[in-house]
């Protein structure tokens, strides 16, 4: 799955680099993965759009330890956790759910 910008092995970019940061999302815009909405800002399409509710059933979510695409509701309800290879997600993304996903 090719995620843009300068990534390092797990989808972690310059703005979003701690351990736990490592999952890229597909914006719905433009159907990319980038590691962050600040990549998007500067690499993407100038449209941003946020995924409508009744498409949280797209493999939207990248996870950058095993490379499986979750749906976002499965995301959404992982806490955290990747269902595949149990790899920590950062909590703290949720601050930013209102940029990616509708409310």
């Amino acid at each position: 799955m090719k995620v843009i910008g300068e990534i390092d092995n797990e989808t972690r970019c310059k703005h979003y680099h701690s351990e736990k940061d490592r999952i890229a999302i597909k914006f719905y815009c433009c159907g990319k993965y980038y590691s962050c909405y600040q990549c998007h800002e500067e690499q993407g399409c100038g449209s941003l759009q946020v995924w409508p509710k009744p498409k949280f059933n797209q493999r939207a979510v990248l996870c950058g330890s095993c490379e499986t695409e979750l749906t976002i509701q499965e995301y959404l309800d992982c806490g955290s956790v990747c269902p595949t290879c149990s790899a920590a997600f950062n909590p703290g993304c949720s601050l930013h759910y209102h940029l990616y996903f509708a409310k």
